[in-house]
């Protein structure tokens, strides 16, 4: 269990603390920092190849960017709008929501956000007291411990690995519930493993909560990139009886190749909404209105784009899961959703690479960015150590580049 939010030392006079024990524990996006390095790097003029950020590396498509242009020149779109989106984009969400996943919900059960971070604190922030306590299956996406944190909750992981395929079961679940249980996280599929469950496993999950009265959070940002025979499936459209405490996150960043636009969306149950929409009016109001109309142009369109990008990513991912596997000592299933790989290096640890030995996969992608110029992010930032994560949204070229530089210094670990 993470601990909850440390308290401000009693012995400090509040005016001679600086920075707040609540914001003072927040850890930076590991994922983030390590893209932001890699770039510094780059603008040094070193060859740094990064498989830190996921963030598609396609063009927003075409009618989505003269959406945006148009909305410019439209005066309307200079003033303050409704707090909690404008009322177009979100009845277009659940039009859209009803299209893609079979769940039907109405305008006033969604909120737009800047972004999927925004959406994900504030459905936290509007569940959560202090204590209460919210299961969060690891590996997980670096950002969810640290909103249930801000919030006020204490996040509980239950850890997972590559012989389940990244998937927790029932039985975990249960071992970790307490009177103190508010809330379970579902993310399918999944950021960092690409993991994705099947429709009896996730029935099961949504059974599970049911029965004994918790609320689910489950965020579906990467509900179009699943590949080969994986499904993906939405929680309250096969469980119906888990929609009155369930909450949904998604997004336009990863479908749409949207990361910059910052638009996001919260769908639940009315009165959670409101609450949060309450939130929203006094931390940012309403999101950018040109990036909503970007948004309205993006999930009314149709999903030519998304499937042209599926197809390449579906390309690089057996690519990468191929060349990863080639190296003695790495461990790489093979992700069904998402575009990222999480291979165990746990058989690398402790070797000797080029007169270092990393006993920790954080310290094994240290050697690997000085000595091979590639980013990856460690499985720490994911809670589990051991790992590393790589996004195969970059160019093929890159990917095979990159890759390849990884063979050739890992080739050289020696016991």
């Amino acid at each position: 269990m993470s601990a909850s939010t440390p308290q401000p030392d009693s012995s400090v006079r509040p005016a001679d603390r600086r920075v707040s024990a609540r914001i003072g524990a927040i850890a930076e996006s590991a994922t983030l920092a390590v893209d932001a390095k890699a770039k510094a790097l780059k603008a040094a003029g070193r060859p740094v190849i990064g498989f830190g950020a996921g963030e598609p590396d396609f063009p927003t498509p075409d009618y989505i960017v003269e959406a945006a242009v148009e909305a410019c020149r439209d005066p309307r779109n200079h003033r303050y709008t409704p707090a909690g989106g404008l009322p177009e984009l979100k009845a277009a969400i659940a039009a859209k929501t009803l299209r893609d996943s079979g769940y039907q919900v109405d305008a006033s059960q969604v909120l737009v956000t800047n972004g999927g971070k925004q959406a994900i604190y504030e459905a936290f922030a509007a569940i959560l007291d202090p204590g209460d306590e919210v299961i969060v299956p690891a590996p997980y996406w670096t950002t969810y411990p640290e909103s249930i944190q801000l919030a006020g909750g204490v996040p509980v992981e239950v850890r997972s690995d590559e012989t389940t395929g990244y998937k927790v079961s029932i039985e975990q679940l249960e071992a970790v519930r307490t009177e103190n249980t508010k809330v379970v996280l579902f993310v399918s599929p999944s950021n960092p493993t690409g993991a994705v469950y099947t429709r009896a496993e996730a029935e099961a999950i949504g059974r599970w909560a049911v029965e004994h009265g918790l609320w689910v959070l489950t965020d579906e940002i990467y509900e179009h990139l699943v590949y080969g025979d994986a499904e993906f499936t939405s929680l309250p459209a096969l469980f119906p009886e888990l929609a009155d405490k369930c909450i949904v996150v998604n997004g336009v960043a990863k479908t749409y190749a949207m990361t910059g636009w910052r638009v996001g969306w919260v769908i639940g149950p009315k009165d959670v909404i409101k609450a949060a929409t309450n939130l929203q009016s006094h931390a940012t109001s309403n999101v950018s209105n040109v990036a909503q109309r970007a948004a309205i142009a993006a999930v009314a369109g149709d999903l030519s784009a998304v499937h042209e990008m599926r197809t390449a990513f579906d390309r690089r991912r057996r690519t990468i899961v191929k060349m990863l596997n080639e190296i003695e000592g790495v461990v790489c299933p093979e992700p069904e959703g998402a575009f990222y790989v999480y291979p165990s290096v746990k058989g690398l640890l402790g070797k000797e690479i080029r007169g270092q030995r990393p006993q920790t996969s954080a310290e094994l992608a240290a050697l690997i960015l000085d000595e091979a110029e590639v980013a990856v992010v460690p499985g720490e930032a994911f809670g589990t150590p051991g790992y590393l994560r790589l996004s195969y949204a970059l160019g093929d070229a890159d990917l095979v580049e990159g890759v390849g530089r990884l063979q050739k210094l890992l080739a050289e670990a020696t016991a």
